[in-house]
This record gives C-alpha cells, structure tokens and sequence, in this order.
C-alpha cells in the first residue's frame, strides 16, 4: 500500500494559507487541505521572542509527493523560513487512505 502523511504548514493568515492549500488540491499534490485558525504561535526568529496568530495547514497527501509539496509551499510562502513539518499515518480509513492516494495520482 502506498504510504501516506500529513504535512503542517503554518502560515501568515487565512487567506495565504487557503491560497497554497487551494493551490496544491488543484496541482493534485495534497488530497485535502484544512485550515485551522487562528492559532497561536510562540517562537525565536533572530533571537527575538515573537508570539503571532498565524493559520495552520493540515494536508494528507502521499509520501512520495512530499518534495513537490515542499518546494511549491516555499514558491507560494511569504516566509523566509516557512514551518514544513512531516507525520506519518500509521493507520487510518482504509477507505479514506484509498481516496488520498486516488486524489494524488496525476
């Protein structure tokens, strides 16, 4: 079975984050896209403590397209050094984990 994951990518606002979510279900490089908001985010950029309210994308794609996701979020972000974080489905819907995978095959 072919392997499948979820990507979190935090982004700037809604909009920016409906605009690469929206643009990667229509390139067929994620199956779905949620996005939660607003979130909270507390980090160090620079050495400076920042806390800001961003959006997070959820995406469930394949394991094999996760390059593709990657370098598309960094043409579509507008940080410098955007939050691109990989988890495997261990398990899940059989039936679901089936549509991600029909969903992503171009």
């Amino acid at each position: 079975m072919t392997k499948t994951i979820v990507i979190f990518v935090t982004a700037s606002s809604t909009e920016e984050a409906r605009k690469i979510g929206q643009t990667l279900v229509e390139e067929g490089k994620v199956a779905c896209c949620n996005v939660v908001q607003p979130i909270e985010s507390i980090f160090k950029w620079q050495g400076k403590l920042n806390i800001e309210r961003e959006a997070l994308m959820i995406m469930k794609t394949r394991e094999d397209l996760f390059n593709a996701v990657e370098k598309r979020v960094k043409e579509l972000h507008s940080y410098e050094v955007p939050e691109i974080i990989v988890l495997p489905i261990t398990q899940g819907s059989k039936s679901y984990l089936d549509w991600v995978v029909k969903e992503t095959e171009g």
